[in-house]
């Protein structure tokens, strides 16, 4: 059986890490998964059904996943139970080793029972399933044979959303039918898939040229990831009610996930999904909530220069032996730019800093004190002794130099062309500073190769291959201010209205020489005129 097509790199460690095939972007392409049915699975998966009631689909799901095709001794199911009245009970179809947990005692919601249920398992990788679903008989296997060829990837599974008239079929007519591989027998019609899912698959070929946008497209309804991954990104967040699985996957992502979308296999969704059936509200949700937590999908477009949970950009300003100026005029640059989500971690030698101007004997001088004093009530600027280890949750790591006379759009532009080059490494070469310049680093693309790396020093060479190094003239796009836009004229009012009037005059001119068009070649009086004065 070949897993890895030939040619791709795989990366083996010591011990007992899985294979990590060279993946570059989202293109997962390199990998070749084996044919369903052929191949000898090794990895157990457990598998997590969050339950809130709904007794009677969850049967059915249950009994759909007895008649897997991935081996039962691999394979457990954990049903977690989120406060169910009356409490839920194991049905008599369901897989042999199945048990019911509670979630744990502190919370409630999906994503809260989704990690009670991944830590009730020791399984090589958790699949989470809703519990109103009918996996289909080689469901689990398809998802489960991608694990086999890389320990750093996330599948989504296949569904379509099904209607169900008035009655559910019964728990043996699931296990029947889905186990003979007839699943369509259950209901009627071949169900809709998720439009926007698809239009996105289509576009993207199948995720492959998703690049760093991949984890976006990631549901939770059926999706699977290796346990230490999981445990690696914390897991989900379970303060978020709606919108935990695009969280969970942006997580996953900053960590170096390759995201898989497994359409070999499907599964019907019994109703529409709760987040379908409930756009507006998750919507409204997303924003404060998701879009606090998560840079990088959109949301905080337009919101106008305020502060975030999680900061798109870590600055991270080396001050030791830089005078007060230097370093002042770059910070306030920096908080005054147009790229407001930002920390920025003033290394230097803070605790033998004293305020108020004086030096410390055999101290670092008075510079260092005034800057702590000028900045320490900026809910942005962190001190540090040392150079602070990337934050995971953060997007991007920017180490700037002080002194630069920075343009207000140069933290923008900097993440702007590392987005346009899908960069994983940004380096910006500025007047005097050879190539110690703005470095910006793409915090997914370090996680993956550091995933790769058998020794530090490969690392920055792998960036180059997982993503990509790209170089700009600092100078021309982080120094010099960008041209604005002239300002509206101070009667722009009267402007408009009269432009208005122009373009409405225009619309009713061309309605009229339409209407004369239809009638000299759609009628006879029309033609015969035409004819005449032609």
């Amino acid at each position: 059986m070949t897993l890895v097509r030939e040619g791709a790199l795989d990366r083996r460690g010591r011990g007992e890490r899985g294979p990590r095939p060279l993946i570059r972007h989202n293109d997962y392409s390199v990998l070749e998964p084996p044919g369903l049915g052929a191949w000898e699975p090794e990895l157990g998966v457990g598998v997590v059904v969050r339950a809130f009631g709904g007794q009677e689909k969850l049967d059915l799901t249950l009994a759909s996943l007895a008649a897997q095709t991935y081996p039962a001794r691999l394979t457990e199911v954990v049903v977690v139970d989120d406060g169910s009245d009356p409490p839920l009970r194991l049905p008599e179809v369901r897989p042999a080793n199945t048990r019911i947990v509670p979630a744990r005692p502190g919370g409630w919601g999906r994503g809260h029972a989704v990690n009670t249920g991944a830590a009730a398992t020791d399984a090589d990788v958790v699949l989470f399933l809703d519990a109103d679903m009918i996996a289909f008989r080689d469901h689990v296997e398809a998802q489960m044979r991608w694990h086999h060829l890389a320990d750093h990837l996330v599948v989504t599974g296949h569904l379509r959303c099904v209607g169900h008239g008035t009655g559910l079929p019964s728990p043996a007519e699931v296990a029947d039918a889905v186990g003979r591989g007839e699943p369509e027998a259950l209901v009627e019609g071949p169900g809709e898939e998720l439009a926007w899912l698809r239009r996105a698959y289509d576009r993207k070929e199948d995720l492959r040229t998703a690049g760093y946008e991949a984890f976006s497209y990631f549901i939770g309804g059926t999706g699977s990831v290796r346990r230490e991954l999981l445990a690696e990104c914390g897991g989900t967040d379970p303060e978020l009610l709606l919108g935990e699985d695009t969280h969970l996957a942006y997580r996953l992502a900053q960590r170096g996930a390759v995201f898989v979308p497994e359409l070999d296999s499907s599964s019907w969704h019994l109703g529409l999904p709760e987040m379908e059936l409930r756009k507006a509200e998750g919507v409204r949700y997303r924003v404060p909530f998701v879009g606090n937590r998560v840079p990088r999908l959109g949301v905080r477009r337009g919101a106008g220069v305020r502060q975030w949970q999680v900061p798109c950009v870590d600055v991270v300003v080396e001050v030791a032996g830089a005078r007060f100026g230097a370093v002042s005029d770059t910070v306030e640059r920096l908080l005054g730019g147009d790229a407001a989500d930002v920390r920025i971690t003033l290394v230097g030698p803070w605790r033998r800093a004293r305020s108020g101007g004086r030096a410390v004997p055999d101290g670092p001088g008075p510079d260092t004190a005034a800057l702590r004093e000028a900045f320490r009530c900026e809910s942005r600027v962190v001190f540090a002794e040392e150079a602070p280890r990337e934050d995971p949750d953060v997007p991007f790591r920017l180490l700037l130099p002080p002194g630069l006379p920075l343009a207000r759009h140069a933290v923008r532009r900097m993440v702007e062309e590392a987005d346009r080059a899908r960069a994983g490494l940004l380096r910006a070469v500025v007047p005097g500073s050879d190539r110690g310049g703005p470095r910006l680093e793409r915090t997914a693309a370090f996680a993956r190769a550091r995933r790769l790396a058998d020794r530090p020093e490969e690392v920055e060479a792998l960036v180059g291959e997982v993503s990509a190094v790209h170089w700009i003239d600092g100078e021309s796009q982080l120094l010099t201010e960008e041209d604005r836009p002239p300002d509206p004229p101070e009667d722009w009012r009267s402007a408009l209205a009269l432009a208005e009037r122009e373009a409405a005059e225009q619309e009713a001119r061309a309605g009229r020489l339409e209407r004369r068009y239809r009638w000299l070649t759609g009628t006879r009086g029309g033609r015969f005129v035409r004819r005449v004065i032609g």
